[in-house]
């Protein structure tokens, strides 16, 4: 069916479409329905959409478009289309084995992958997709085909150095925000080092999260290679970069369902690693109460990452790291920002659990890429951020990006969360104390978080301070103090 296309002063954050009630009868549609869109131009384009059925606001000749699908489509208003009914995929069948535990082949995949990217497949049947990854988990040979397959979607980014290094968490400790440094250390030895990071899935905060609170994050390829020749690194967002657009789609119906399977965990890291043309890339598994994974799945996914390091031919390390207690004392994206700022000044004392892993982990792409001898990377590394000049870096990839450190500059609500009894911090829970800073509004308010004023070990006396909650309102903070006393995520010998 021919109709034209509406627009509506609206954004949907994916693709949608609308239908006037008599349209969708007379198509036999229902919402939630999938549609597909055709331009009817020499070279259409065609894209596949979920909608939803109302009365009013749209004529029966009309089709409602969401922002997004209206940039994908380069359609304008009133233009024509064509608007079909669409069939379940046959990816469906496949979703529906791996629910049956059974083995997907690479074809079987790579069609998944390529209905999610084309919007075939509606979020609830993505869900399931990754629903069953998590329960069923995947063999190694499925793991690469699912990394093949993301790859596929998207573009690659190729720079001309060999020493183009990454590194990346597998999460689940709150803080931890080593990246920004470790990039800033490497960076300013000479390293070549373009980081697409994730926001947060379900922390608190991702790396894009922290550094969007003074910087941009969103660049097309071509702007990031460009920053990246300038300054020789970049801190931005993967999912707008279009490397891998079917990553960031199942990380947004993971972020939904606050579940991140292994295999998927695995293939989005690989995928994205692959596609920023890596060359090195070291891989931080904490382990240990709290933490996503106990030291046992922690040295299987070891094995895997070093498996994929040799299947696609670079250089891999994994290092395996304390996950008990959050590193640094902020949690959130500005108060993570200002751990990290505090660390790279030297004339400011930041967290020093922080800075000794970054350190570390910075000294590992040192000596992994041949800049420092063995044993030496640690020694590099320190004096490049005691000297300041992992700092001046920083504020040149900052400055790059269109950002500046004035913009940490905001007040928030506060409240003191303050110790009922004498005695020793024996338990921080990396979970409740993610949900805490949750309830308070992170990620999505910037300024929003917790300040750890302890860390496990730490010896208290009745009154003294254990947690400053920030919050942009005062429903938040409230609501975030109730938090706190319902599940007590700090305890007290």
């Amino acid at each position: 069916m021919e109709l034209k296309i509406k627009f509506l002063k609206w954004s949907a954050g994916l693709p949608v479409a609308m239908l006037n009630e008599k349209t969708a009868k007379e198509m036999g549609l229902h919402a939630q329905d999938m549609i597909s869109i055709k331009t009817l131009s020499r070279n259409s384009k065609e894209v596949a959409t979920v909608i939803d059925v109302i009365k009013g606001l749209i004529k029966p000749n009309e089709v409602a478009v969401s922002s997004e699908l209206r940039a994908h489509l380069g359609v304008k208003s009133g233009e024509m289309v064509e608007v079909n009914m669409m069939s379940p995929p046959k990816s469906m069948d496949y979703i529906k084995k791996k629910m049956d535990n059974k083995t997907l082949s690479a074809k079987e995949t790579d069609s998944i992958i390529k209905d999610i990217v084309n919007n075939s497949l509606s979020d609830s049947e993505i869900a399931l997709f990754i629903s069953s990854m998590d329960q069923n988990g995947m063999t190694m040979k499925e793991i690469v085909h699912l990394i093949e397959a993301i790859q596929k979607t998207g573009a690659q980014m190729k720079f001309k150095s060999k020493f183009v290094v990454d590194k990346h968490s597998i999460g689940g400790v709150p803080g931890n925000r080593t990246t920004p440094l470790v990039v800033a250390i490497c960076a300013a030895t000479g390293l070549i080092f373009p980081k697409t990071s994730s926001r947060a899935i379900t922390s608190p905060a991702g790396t894009a999260d922290v550094i969007e609170t003074i910087a941009k994050v969103e660049y097309t390829m071509p702007q990031i290679k460009k920053i990246v020749q300038k300054v020789g690194a970049c801190m931005v967002w993967g999912g707008a970069v279009g490397m891998v657009p079917a990553d960031s789609k199942i990380i947004r119906i993971e972020k939904s369902l606050k579940i991140d399977p292994p295999a998927q965990l695995i293939a989005s890291i690989m995928s994205k690693k692959l596609a920023a043309g890596s060359k090195y890339i070291l891989i931080d598994i904490p382990y240990g109460r709290g933490a996503k994974v106990d030291k046992k799945e922690a040295l299987k996914i070891k094995r895997k990452f070093n498996y994929l390091g040799k299947y696609f031919k670079i250089k891999i390390e994994c290092v395996l790291t304390n996950g008990t207690q959050p590193i640094g004392n902020g949690i959130g994206p500005a108060l993570e920002l200002d751990d990290i700022i505090h660390v790279l000044d030297p004339n400011k004392d930041g967290p020093k659990d922080l800075e000794k892993k970054s350190i570390f982990l910075s000294g590992k792409i040192l000596e992994m890429t041949g800049k420092a001898k063995k044993g030496q990377g640690k020694i590099i590394a320190t004096e490049t951020l005691v000297s300041g000049k992992a700092f001046e870096k920083f504020k040149e990839i900052i400055k790059a990006q269109g950002g500046s450190l004035e913009k940490l500059k905001r007040k928030s609500l506060t409240h003191d969360i303050l110790s009922k009894k004498t005695g020793k911090i024996c338990l921080m829970e990396n979970e409740k104390i993610s949900s805490l800073a949750r309830a308070a509004g992170c990620p999505v308010d910037k300024f929003s978080g917790i300040y750890l004023h302890v860390h496990v070990g730490y010896k208290v006396r009745k009154g003294d301070k254990l947690v400053t909650i920030h919050a942009e309102s005062k429903a938040r903070l409230q609501e975030a103090i109730r938090y706190y006393e319902k599940l007590k995520p700090i305890k007290i010998k």
